[in-house]
């Protein structure tokens, strides 16, 4: 995926600066709020950690907190470039542990190249934190900091640069080896690289089983060996008798390369000469020491893995540290062991054996994939991982009596660990994948807007769709150069010069001659491109529409309906936005069209509202929603969604669906259970069906601004064709992912034909 420079500084710098911001657990909202959060209420949970120390993890958001600690000197592939250059990554980093383990971070960056200095800065943090996850210090100061740290602390203690690629290189080779036919004691690997990560690889494969006599690590002078008088305590743990003319020489008959060094080092000549089923892990990033098309190229038996996602078997390590510390954490552990480190292996190799279920191969677009040569380490966005690998991990440090907090009730804890995750977070990314399988093409009419020509870039960059931008063409194609982009990756349309225009004036005429259209309106309206784009979709030159990020929503729905029309079966059309709460997703519809519909379009709404999540993947539970819980209050706005909920059950008796019920009854289990144990609706519903607009509209703007829910959408139900209105001034983002939903709709639109 190519990203631009001018993207990043972007996506970085846009609206609030950065990736994180620390956000309040508690209501502070009145004077009671302030007197209990701060002075004097704040007083008693001091005295209490006062009196036992450990009721710290009790009553503030230690057993939560990371801290992420630099100081800049090995930064990604971009070396010693300083504290202050290294937050964005220390940023992304806590993004990563809360968007995977839930786990909260503050980013800490040190001005010091001082071992000493560093060490001494980290003890005195102890009290705030439940960890430590070391991150971007150079070899050889990394391996005295960490050593000294998890002696002199005790919260756990883990750099992520020697031990993640470990554990993550360490479970693959573990299944790689065994599809290869071979044994870790009897394998022969060299490795290229000698710094952090791969003394750590060598240590950890050692204790899996590989043979210290079998390794051959070669760092930028050559060989190690026994005869050099240059290398640290750390090098000469590796240090072997045997002498290599070159790299070449080492890998002649070797049955596995390990690189952690530097791109294009390896040649095809190297692989060739690799024993039988070779493997080979080429880590280097962002260009391995050999790619992987080259390598497959020169041998068939090969088993390979990168630190690329374009690649099988990626080597990622968000598959290791948020999930270690995640486990670790839960049961208050005083470090992270050996123990727990090969837990996490363990687990790692263990759940790439496992059938894949579907909810993975749905994220990854349809692929299919089982365990062998491409299938040796699970997916970075597994969501089985956390609840794989936290567990191995907590249960090793209970083993190993490292854990201050044991868990006795493993099933309850894996629940709670499913639903740290919450759907919310994967909604949108099942949609991308599904477009990404298979793009269609989407109409822009709006195409001279610099959001929307950024967003169908990045939609065209990602695969998701093949954008067609309406408008002037020279002011498109100056935009497109401002902004560094390459004008053939857009379609772009002028209609006034179009010659498909004539075509569609006259295919429209016929749809409306007899609904007040003249020739004359008709010739003017092609003009517009929310006319020409919908007349477009509707003749099949485009699978789907979307606009609306200048204009109000009726003036982009009146032209689709005229154009395209209502789907076959549907009377009504109607709006549903996802809502993505902090930990749920909801579906909430009718929020945009329908005023006041009927008990029939009420049912009908809900139908359609329910077969639109099923294309999300996700099990549609219904409410019909009123003031009135089964009857408690009958006034005809109430009786209405009972009826409608009678329909629905008549016409879809498959469907889990009930009303009429109140908000908090629909949403919260307990609620519907002990009070209304007859509904056949079991747990919270995900779909929302309002009364009226009014009801509809209200609620999920009261979530966006005041609930802080994510807002997406709305998706538009009910047409013909793909068809799908824009936020005015929706962001970069919220385009894009209106893309894909367009893209996936137009799919299932052509699926149902």
């Amino acid at each position: 995926m190519k990203i631009s420079v001018e993207e990043a500084l972007r996506y970085h710098n846009e609206g609030r600066k950065g990736k994180v911001e620390v956000v309040p657990t508690k209501p502070c909202l009145t004077s009671r709020d302030l007197s209990l959060a701060y002075t004097p209420g704040v007083a008693e949970p001091c005295r209490a950690i006062e009196k036992n120390v450990e009721d710290v993890y009790k009553y503030t958001a230690k057993g939560n907190l990371v801290a992420v600690v630099t100081n800049g000197t090995a930064v990604l592939g971009l070396g010693n470039i300083g504290p202050e250059a290294g937050k964005p990554v220390m940023e992304g980093k806590g993004v990563l542990f809360k968007r995977f383990a839930d786990i909260d971070v503050f980013d800490i960056e040190l001005r010091s190249h001082d071992s000493k200095e560093i060490i001494r800065a980290v003890e005195l943090l102890e009290p705030t934190f439940g960890g430590i996850n070391l991150e971007d210090i150079k070899a050889p100061e990394c391996f005295e900091i960490e050593e000294t740290l998890k002696a002199s602390m005790n919260i756990p203690v883990f750099h992520d640069d020697q031990h993640g690629t470990a554990i993550i290189s360490c479970a693959a080779l573990i299944n790689a080896v065994e599809i290869a036919g071979k044994k870790l004691d009897e394998v022969k690997v060299v490795v290229n690289g000698a710094g952090a990560a791969a003394i750590s690889c060598c240590k950890l494969y050692m204790r899996a089983g590989v043979k210290n006599e079998n390794i051959v690590m070669f760092d930028s002078k050559g060989a190690i060996t026994k005869d050099r008088k240059d290398l640290n305590k750390y090098k000469d743990l590796f240090a072997t008798d045997k002498q290599f003319a070159s790299l070449a020489d080492a890998i002649n008959g070797c049955d596995v390369f390990v690189g952690l060094s530097v791109g294009g080092i390896m040649t095809k000549a190297m692989v060739k000469s690799m024993a039988p089923n070779p493997i080979i892990f080429a880590m280097a990033n962002p260009d391995p020491e050999i790619m992987y098309d080259e390598a497959v190229s020169v041998r068939k038996d090969l088993i390979m893995a990168t630190g690329r996602s374009d690649f099988p078997n990626q080597v990622n390590n968000v598959l290791g540290f948020p999930f270690i510390f995640r486990g670790a954490l839960d049961v208050r552990a005083t470090a992270i062991n050996e123990e727990m480190k090969m837990a996490a292996v363990k687990a790692l190799s263990e759940l790439a054996r496992e059938k894949v279920p579907e909810m993975v191969i749905n994220a990854y677009g349809g692929e299919e994939f089982s365990f062998g040569t491409e299938y040796i380490i699970p997916k970075p966005f597994d969501p089985r991982v956390l609840w794989y690998v936290a567990p191995a991990v907590a249960k090793a440090a209970i083993e190993t009596g490292v854990a201050k907090q044991p868990i006795t009730d493993w099933l309850a804890y894996e629940e709670e660990l499913k639903e740290r995750l919450g759907l919310s977070k994967e909604v949108i990314r099942v949609m991308i994948h599904k477009a990404q399988k298979n793009p269609r093409k989407v109409v822009y009419p709006e195409g001279e807007e610099e959001q929307i020509v950024r967003a169908a870039h990045a939609a065209f960059s990602e695969g998701i769709a093949k954008p067609i931008l309406l408008g002037n063409e020279e002011k498109i194609k100056v935009l497109i150069k401002q902004l560094e982009y390459d004008s053939a990756e857009f379609q772009i349309i002028d209609p006034a010069v179009s010659p498909d225009r004539s075509r569609y004036i006259k295919a429209f005429y016929e749809k409306r001659q007899r609904k007040g259209a003249t020739r004359r309106n008709v010739n003017e309206q092609m003009l517009e491109t929310i006319y020409f784009g919908s007349m477009m979709v509707a003749l099949g030159d485009a699978d789907a529409l979307i606009s609306g990020y200048t204009t109000h929503y009726p003036e982009t729905i009146r032209p689709a309906l005229q154009c395209i029309g209502v789907r076959e079966g549907f009377k009504v059309v109607s709006g549903m936005y996802i809502v993505a709460a902090k930990k749920d997703v909801y579906f909430f519809a009718d929020c945009t069209v329908n005023v006041n519909p009927t008990a029939e379009q009420l049912a009908e709404i809900a139908i359609g509202s329910a077969e639109t999540v099923k294309a999300f993947d996700i099990d549609p539970k219904v409410a019909l929603l009123s003031f009135s819980n089964f009857g408690s209050a009958p006034y005809p706005e109430s009786i209405k969604v009972k009826e409608a909920a009678t329909i629905v059950k008549k016409l879809r008796p498959d469907l889990k669906i009930d009303g009429e019920m109140q908000a908090d009854t629909a949403v919260v289990p307990k609620l519907l259970e002990k009070d209304f144990p007859f509904t056949t609706l079991k747990g919270n519903a995900n779909v929302l069906i309002f009364p009226t607009l009014d009801a509809g509209n209200i609620a999920y703007k009261l979530m966006a601004r005041i609930g802080g829910a994510t807002v997406i959408g709305p998706i538009l139900q009910g047409t013909k064709k793909a068809v799908h209105v824009l936020q005015r001034g929706a962001s970069v983002d919220d385009i894009i992912n209106m893309t894909a939903i367009a893209v996936v709709d137009a799919l299932h639109k052509e699926a149902k034909q």
